[in-house]
């Protein structure tokens, strides 16, 4: 099986979580903690922007967007939840302007894809580039073919980084949901992998 292959297998196994961590920073911010605030906003603003942009928003209303919701948490700060992803929250308070916003403009597709895969450009060897290019597109449309709640859990456990937590929240679902979903997301996405590989060797 071709490296590539076996490292984007093994990167989708693992599972990122600093809960403990993350719940001092948002009892921090609830308590009126304007440096944790910042440090809050610097470590997810980069992210909410590609992932607002990556949906099709302009770049000038992203950063409207991307303020507002902060400034939302920040105003409502008293009514946060340490226990709670902050993260997920933030996002799902984009997402919902966001919509708002197509919905506004009339320009809102129901079939637009949470996000476009971005690899590294290898350009300057093209066996290489023509390969990671076929590869890029099996591993898009594996994804594209899986369930639409599957699809998106995927996008976000993975794409996103989201932790399971974080994105049972943004989904408003159980975490057991999400994990049920990742599962059968890999699954498919491994088969998908390991009949590019065969294909390809």
């Amino acid at each position: 099986m071709d490296l590539s292959v076996i490292h984007l297998l093994l990167i989708l196994s693992a599972s990122l979580d600093g809960e403990s961590n993350e719940s001092r920073i948002y009892l921090k911010i609830k308590n009126g903690d304007q440096q944790a605030f910042r440090k809050f906003f610097d470590a997810h603003h980069d992210e909410l922007y590609r992932y607002l942009t990556s949906k099709g928003v302009a770049k000038e209303a992203t950063e409207d967007l991307i303020q507002k919701a902060f400034v939302y948490i920040w105003e409502n700060r008293a009514s946060i939840e340490e226990h709670k992803s902050l993260r997920a929250y933030l996002f799902r308070i984009a997402y919902t302007r966001m919509l708002n916003l197509f919905r506004d403009n009339e320009k809102f597709d129901q079939n637009k894809e949470i996000r476009e895969l971005d690899y590294p450009d290898s350009s300057s060897q093209p066996d290489q580039d023509i390969h990671q290019r076929e590869l890029n597109k099996t591993i898009e449309e594996a994804i594209s073919a899986m369930p639409e709640k599957r699809q998106n859990v995927f996008r976000l456990c993975f794409m996103q980084e989201f932790t399971y937590k974080e994105a049972a929240e943004f989904l408003d679902v159980s975490v057991k949901t999400v994990e049920n979903h990742m599962g059968l997301a890999l699954k498919d996405l491994r088969s998908s992998l390991s009949k590019a590989a065969e294909d390809y060797l």
